[in-house]
């Protein structure tokens, strides 16, 4: 049986929720720095030039790791005020005008890449595919979103979990998937939880052409 973390009435996809998790210490979805995965394809990166988000970034360690690596084109948004907080402290180099305490989901502009770490897990079920359209909207023309997946379910939510199978059916409309595969470098207490996906952008003429070759098959 599947059980919701209870914080009264506040739904878990409210500042309310998320900021109460914070001030509470609830957070173990925050591992304390950049998770080696991301790590290890943001140092392959080749260029500094890219402008990067980083959705529903909690304490930001990967907004954090990119700025101190170079990257000076950073943004990050998340609901809880806390956490942004948190962030500023610690980073209080970092462009303010790139720290935004917000709403994901009515946030404007467009990006080069979009860095996927425990948020997706973070949304109910049911707004998945706004997410899906969200990151499609955000993301320039053949750019793309890249991360972390949980490749498992849990018995309290959220997290909200997911496989393979439910990646691929929400995203393949809208991008092609260049990349999907159990992650073989996951910390140890996610090791064989986790899927890591590089997914691309495809313009309206590239799904046509995707459609087009599905109804000749």
């Amino acid at each position: 049986m599947v059980k919701k973390r209870n914080f009264g009435s506040m739904k878990n996809d409210s500042q309310s929720y998320w900021n109460q998790r914070y001030k509470n210490g609830q957070t173990g979805w925050d591992i304390g720095a950049v998770s080696t995965p991301i790590k290890e394809y943001i140092d392959q990166l080749n260029s500094k030039e890219l402008k990067i988000l980083i959705p529903g970034a909690g304490n930001a360690h990967e907004a954090q790791y990119l700025f101190e690596n170079g990257f000076n084109d950073v943004h990050l948004i998340d609901i809880a005020p806390l956490a942004i907080d948190n962030f500023r402290m610690r980073c209080p180099d970092f462009p303010s005008q790139n720290i935004i305490q917000g709403d994901f989901f009515e946030m404007t502009g467009q990006f080069d890449l979009i860095l996927e770490q425990t948020f997706f897990c973070a949304l109910s079920p049911e707004m998945r595919e706004k997410y899906v359209l969200k990151m499609h909207d955000l993301l320039t023309a053949d750019s793309k979103l890249v991360g972390l997946f949980f490749n498992c379910q849990f018995e309290i939510n959220p997290p909200y979990g997911g496989d393979q199978k439910l990646y691929e059916a929400l995203f393949q409309t809208l991008f092609k998937i260049e990349l999907i595969e159990k992650c073989h470098n996951s910390i140890k207490p996610r090791v064989g939880k986790e899927l890591f996906m590089i997914i691309k952008k495809e313009t309206i003429e590239q799904q046509f052409d995707k459609s087009n070759r599905i109804n000749k098959a």
